[in-house]
């Protein structure tokens, strides 16, 4: 048995969930988050509770099961606190500016690099090295921090490149001098 499926969801004041058939929506205080959980998945709200359970323990179920509840569980957590994901740009020249919503990289290419958020995504700049991404949706929030930092992933000689917060580099060592 799943012991993260197993675990009920507590919902907090302020949150509303609605259950439709398959479709699921959580209302809160930052915003409105809705999603479709699969038709085999039985998700009940009771209260200010919610629990998923699975029909059989056939593979499939098993594997939804704890993922459900998880998907669910960011749900609520994401309408009343939201997610944040901090990105580093390591590198001489490498810096970050935001104009308007969009923020603009320079990373070493012969251009700036523009990305425009979607609704939902906000950027953030805090210094000229650091970019904090930030959103209600967890699976969106992860999605943009990926697509900033393969704009210039970290290469393992030096470690330029654009990185995770707290994300360790392996470095690998330079070529070998000719041996006499």
């Amino acid at each position: 048995m799943s012991r993260i499926g197993r675990k009920p969801i507590e919902v907090p004041g302020g949150v509303e969930v609605t259950l439709n058939n398959t479709v699921i929506t959580v209302k809160g205080p930052k915003g409105t988050l809705t999603r479709e959980i699969h038709r085999d998945m039985k998700v009940t709200v009771e209260g200010n509770t919610i629990t998923v359970e699975r029909p059989s323990d056939n593979k499939e179920h098993r594997s939804l099961h704890g993922t459900t509840r998880s998907v669910v569980s960011n749900m609520v957590s994401g309408v009343t606190e939201g997610f944040s994901k901090s990105l580093e740009l390591v590198g001489v020249g490498y810096r970050a500016s935001k104009s308007g919503e969009k923020i603009v990289l320079n990373v070493g290419y012969s251009h700036p690099v523009e990305i425009t958020p979607e609704s939902g995504i906000e950027f953030e700049v805090p210094s000229n090295t650091k970019i904090i991404v930030r959103g209600i949706d967890k699976e969106r929030v992860g999605a943009y921090a990926a697509q900033i930092r393969s704009v210039r992933e970290p290469e393992p000689y030096k470690g330029k490149g654009i990185k995770y917060e707290g994300e360790r580099i392996i470095r690998k060592e330079g070529k070998a001098g000719k041996k006499k």
